[in-house]
């Protein structure tokens, strides 16, 4: 158990946070909630030991181990990626050593009989049952699985950490925390830098882990899938809920309007009590009835009702000119960066209003492709952009790139032209930048202000397709639904480069997944495509679970047949997604038919009152569009299946 008691930071007057306590139980699964600045990171810093209160006491017990992943790292690590990860396991390589000399003085004695002997036996049998205890007969196999389930490949193991990025080198430092099994972690955006299967794969991990969890991340989904408890600091103060981040918001609104109405009585006891007081304290008759209420005036414990930082993102993207019906049209296009290939024989089309989603492993090529569709790289094939396209692009480094000494208000007065320029700060105070913050210098600025500051940017020039690299990274929950609620009221067209489940989520009509050098088009949101793409596994998981032999499954791994059985199996499959996809084209037909018959009767002068008629037009104008969306579904479940059967032929 860690006990946190009345923690204080003063950063010169002004208090970060202020008698600050809680518990963090063994088991306990913690979100941190807090609008960005509020002291989350400095909070788990000062759990994690990194940085010191102006008052109070982190208690722990003995021997407590903390694994912290921070948001910012410097990197010195000089191994390749096994190596490093195997750092994690430091005690393992002690006591496997250790083993080692034991055993080598054991076969060298041939006092048997002696007590040093046996001491040396019983030594051995001590660091022996240590070593099997902590997993070190297979800790090159969990290496393996923790840095597969990140998103590693095998060939990635030997490779020098230093020839990543910041983000797989935040991967390699996330195993090792992983795979150290502390009592507690403490994890600030830890997917951040995670693809959606890898963040899928930590939240499987996290959930059944047997220690603390303690988490920042501004991703619902994870903290909803995760958490069990959610502490908000807001305005100084901590609030403590048990309930997921989710259930937190449901509960706060309550325990807001709940102490909206007992404020408002109280104000309205204090108002009649003022009043009365008021109006008789001259009166000498009245002057006992005086003091009694003064009295009860000083005796009332005033309700607080909680602050609610108010302060909101209202983004309105500026009206564009029209775009041509497609937008983006790529045939035959590849990409490759010397010998390593990353985009093989593309087509892809993206129509007017369309909101796409990129998905896939980091580095299957999403962010090429939109620098690609940006003119900014060089390419194989034909990359086509449809009439009077502009484009507005936020980059993953956008933040970055701002120019540390400029001001927030220069660095948008640097930009802005025409009438806009007499409305900059307006602007800035829609992205939370008011007064004197205006003044800032962008290098004090945290990530998540850089962030806002980059997407003003962005707006100041109206633009009919948008494309946004991971623009969720470092914004809170309130800024990104803001975010999301514009981009979701935007005529133009969205490519999304995101990780982000819940920001996607009733967002994009769309999914491309990039995997393998290819890109696989999917119809619907992105609970749709992480659905399908759960069905897919199910199925190579099936096929490689059947019955056989593991002379025989070598034998299918190195060829990639199927027995036949098997092969007949999927026939199967294929013939009755066939059949359905027949039987609701027959049902599509008839319907069609129906309106037809409906629409004609409709149009003759004597129906024009029939209100029967008219239900009847609507029902079947419903009924042929879920026929529709029935046989689009049954029709992408045969090509895959087909997909599949031809790879096997």
């Amino acid at each position: 158990m860690v006990s946190i008691n009345q923690l204080t930071v003063d950063f010169g007057g002004f208090k970060l946070f202020e008698d600050v306590s809680f518990l963090i139980n063994p088991k306990d699964r913690i979100g941190l909630i807090g609008k960005n600045g509020a002291g989350k990171s400095t909070l788990l810093k000062i759990i994690a030991g990194h940085m010191e209160p102006s008052s109070g006491l982190v208690t722990k017990p003995r021997d407590f181990k903390i694994g912290y992943l921070p948001q910012h790292m410097n990197y010195t690590d000089t191994r390749n990626v096994m190596d490093e990860v195997e750092q994690a396991f430091s005690e393992i390589k002690d006591l496997e050593r250790e083993i080692e000399s034991i055993n080598q003085e054991i076969a060298e004695r041939t006092d048997y009989e002696s007590e040093s002997y046996m001491k040396l036996l019983d030594r051995l049998n001590e660091k022996t049952e240590r070593f099997n205890l902590m997993g070190g007969a297979n800790h090159t196999g969990l290496i393996e699985s923790t840095l597969k389930g990140l998103g590693f490949e095998q060939s990635d193991f030997s490779r020098n950490t230093g020839e990543f990025s910041g983000g797989w080198r935040m991967r390699i430092e996330l195993a090792k925390i992983l795979l150290e099994q502390p009592d507690i972690f403490l994890l600030d955006e830890p997917t951040n830098h995670l693809d959606i299967d890898s963040i899928q794969w930590l939240e499987d991990f996290l959930k059944t882990y047997s220690g603390a969890v303690v988490l920042i991340s501004h991703d619902k989904a994870f903290l909803d899938n995760i958490t069990k408890r959610s502490i908000e600091i807001s305005l100084g103060r901590i609030y403590d809920y048990k309930a997921n981040y989710s259930r937190f918001m449901e509960l706060r609104q309550e325990r807001r309007e709940q102490q909206l109405n007992a404020y408002k009585n109280q104000q309205k006891k204090i108002e009649d009590t003022e009043k009365f007081i008021e109006r008789f304290r001259y009166k000498a008759t009245k002057s006992v009835q005086v003091q009694s209420r003064i009295k009860q005036l000083e005796k009332i414990d005033r309700i607080e009702v909680d602050e609610f930082d108010k302060a909101a993102l209202n983004i309105k993207f500026p009206a564009a000119p029209r775009s041509g019906t497609v937008v983006v049209k790529a045939d035959k296009l590849s990409k490759s960066y010397g010998d390593l290939l990353v985009l093989d024989e593309i087509d892809m089309s993206i129509e007017r209003g369309e909101k796409i989603a990129f998905v896939g492993r980091n580095g299957e090529g999403k962010t090429t492709m939109a620098r690609i569709i940006m003119n900014e790289l060089a390419h194989q094939g034909k990359m086509d952009l449809g009439h009077n396209v502009k484009i507005g692009y936020f980059a993953q480094d956008q933040a970055e790139r701002l120019d540390d000494s400029h001001t927030i208000f220069e660095t948008i007065d640097l930009v802005a032209v025409g009438d806009i320029r007499t409305k900059i700060r307006d602007l800035l105070g829609a992205f939370m930048f008011s007064g004197e913050t205006v003044d800032k210098k962008v290098s004090v600025l945290s990530g998540g202000e850089r962030t806002r500051l980059a997407m003003v940017k962005l707006l100041l020039e109206p633009v009919n397709l948008l494309i946004l690299d991971e623009p969720t990274n470092h914004l809170d929950m309130r800024s990104k639904d803001i975010l999301k609620d514009a981009l979701r009221d935007f005529e133009g067209t969205v490519i999304l480069v995101s990780h982000d489940r819940e920001f996607l989520d009733g967002l994009v009509d769309k999914v491309f997944e990039f995997r393998h050098h290819k890109v696989k088009e999917y119809l619907g949101g992105i609970y749709y495509f992480l659905e399908k793409k759960k069905l897919e596994n199910l199925n190579d998981l099936n096929i490689k679970s059947a019955d056989v032999s593991p002379k025989e499954e070598v034998k299918a791994a190195s060829t990639s047949k199927l027995s036949y059985e098997e092969r007949k199996e999927l026939s199967k499959k294929v013939k009755k997604a066939e059949r359905m996809v027949a039987d609701f084209e027959s049902g599509i037909a008839k319907m069609e038919a129906t309106l037809e018959e409906l629409t004609e009767a409709i149009s003759k002068p004597e129906n024009a009152g029939d209100e029967q008629m008219f239900k009847d037009y609507h029902q079947a104008e419903k009924e042929l569009e879920k026929q529709m969306e029935d046989w689009e579904n049954a029709q992408l479940e045969l090509e895959e299946l087909q997909e599949q059967k031809n790879k096997l032929d």
